[in-house]
């Protein structure tokens, strides 16, 4: 997934340094192993769900914590980090959540149960919240030329869209030769390493003016969030209809509308609702987050059909998506040529138009339909569709926005994305399982009917994947309306 990355200062008052960075260029390496690390942590654990669930008894209601303790504390502490790496000081901060995402990530790979998991994941979603604006900050107050900002972008961006791709084979490799632990504890050396890196190569930096925080408001959004998707989760196991799913639900909404309340009042807010209510890129936000929402969860239900259904081992599993990484990043090369010269409406709306028609022929999958057939032509189809998205989305998200909002701006694709992940794999993991239940309630338990029923939940999905992005696109086509010249000329790259 893709963010907007501003290449101007982050906010006013960037302690200056004098003349360039002798070390920049290694300190151009840190950061960009410290991103990898980051956006291997996503792909690397996809692969390793069937493995993990199996050894420590994880049900299909709860297995969806895996991915989404991570994305909720990932995207709904995002701001709140970049401002702390902005105040505290970004090499500071950069290294803490280096060492602290070591220390999480060791503890996911001991993990004894279920929860203490779950726990390590979410506190990996904390400390990368700490760790990526810390690392994007650190680029721009690096690098003062423009020429040689505008190329560590490019690497930045360039590890971003290949890391994942990197993820999907080492995950497999270590699944498949080692074991699904090997995923999460292979990120503590590397962090580690490159915290010692960072103590001798980064340069200090640091915002002046006043230090507040909108702790309030970050911790209504995150209860809210988590309320959200515990409610969906419930769904399974006592329906729609039943008490603990409306509390945790109605629960949700009020903490969520304290959030916005809170967000409205405060002098210093977390998420000015200025940068909410232009339309270009208020369209572009919700238009990210429901991407996130439909895009998400299908990497969960393709991973389970992989080695569940096709019999694949974690290591075909993870060659079996590289298609997918791979149309991304070469379709995103397409958008950048599109963009200036016909816009950021017409160029999403053609991503759109093929990533619905890849999502709804994943939706014709059985247990008998074949890689190459089915499964492989649609992903590639949508992964062309998400490159012509992602790159307008990005830099539709700054049109118009105050220099002081831009910090806040850039980092809200990333946030509603990844936030619109965590609710929609928890929403359609909760859809997923109880089609399935329903599906072997008429048809029994054989073996075949298992299968038949799994895929059946896994489609089911997927036709309400495809919804949310139909609404992603309806939003586009009425909302976004900036001119190639209003997009054209930003300095960005986006972060795929």
């Amino acid at each position: 997934m893709s963010s907007r990355i501003e290449t101007g200062e982050l906010r006013a008052g960037v302690t200056a340094t004098s003349g360039p960075d002798p070390r920049r260029w290694l300190a151009l390496c840190v950061i960009a192993i410290a991103q990898l690390v980051v956006v291997l942590d996503a792909s690397i654990v996809n692969i390793a769900l069937p493995s993990a669930q199996h050894a420590l008894d994880i049900s299909n209601a709860n297995r969806q914590w895996i991915v989404t303790a991570y994305t909720l504390a990932f995207g709904g502490l995002l701001l709140l980090g970049g401002r702390i790496a902005d105040y505290v000081g970004r090499k500071r901060v950069f290294m803490f959540g280096l060492i602290g995402f070591a220390a999480a990530s060791a503890l996911g790979g001991a993990a004894v149960s279920q929860e203490m998991l779950f726990l390590a994941r979410a506190l990996q979603g904390a400390f990368g919240a700490l760790l990526a604006p810390a690392a994007l900050s650190m680029l721009t107050v690096t690098f003062t030329d423009a020429k040689e900002r505008a190329r560590a972008f490019g690497v930045y961006g360039a590890i971003a869209g290949g890391g994942a791709a990197i993820g999907l084979i080492v995950g497999g490799v270590l699944t498949e030769y080692l074991n699904w632990r090997w995923c999460l504890y292979v990120n503590a050396p590397i962090c580690l390493l490159a915290a010692a890196a960072a103590l001798r190569v980064l340069r200090e930096s640091k915002a002046e003016g006043r230090t507040n925080y909108d702790v309030p408001g970050a911790v209504l959004s995150i209860a809210g969030l988590i309320s959200l998707v515990y409610g969906f989760t419930q769904a399974v196991n006592h329906g729609w209809g039943s008490p603990q799913t409306y509390l945790y639900l109605v629960a949700a909404a009020v903490l969520l509308v304290a959030f916005v309340v809170v967000e409205v009042r405060t002098a210093n807010p977390l998420l000015p609702m200025r940068v909410l209510t232009e339309r270009n890129r208020g369209g572009a936000f919700f238009a990210s987050l429901m991407v996130g929402v439909g895009m998400f969860g299908m990497f969960l239900f393709l991973t389970y059909y992989f080695q569940g259904i096709l019999g694949y081992s974690a290591l075909e599993a993870g060659f079996a998506f590289l298609p997918f990484s791979a149309g991304i990043i070469v379709s995103a090369g397409t958008a950048s040529v599109l963009l200036p010269r016909i816009g950021p409406r017409p160029t999403m709306l053609a991503g759109f138009v093929l990533a619905l028609a890849g999502m709804v022929w994943l939706t014709q999958l059985s247990p008998t339909t074949s890689y190459v057939a089915h499964v492989l032509p649609a992903i590639i189809v949508m992964a062309v569709g998400l490159g012509l998205i992602f790159v307008p989305l990005s830099n539709t998200a700054l049109v118009g926005v105050a220099h002081h909002d831009a910090g806040v701006a850039s980092a809200m694709v990333n946030t509603t994305q990844q936030i619109g992940g965590s609710l929609g794999t928890a929403l359609l993991n909760t859809i997923a399982a109880s089609a399935t239940s329903g599906y072997l309630a008429a048809h029994g338990m054989s073996r075949a009917a298992q299968a038949s029923g799994t895929v059946h939940g896994f489609t089911t999905a997927f036709w309400w994947s495809s919804a949310f992005l139909l609404v992603a696109a309806v939003a586009v086509a009425l909302l976004i309306n900036a001119r190639p010249s209003q997009v054209g000329d930003t300095e960005a790259v986006a972060a795929l």
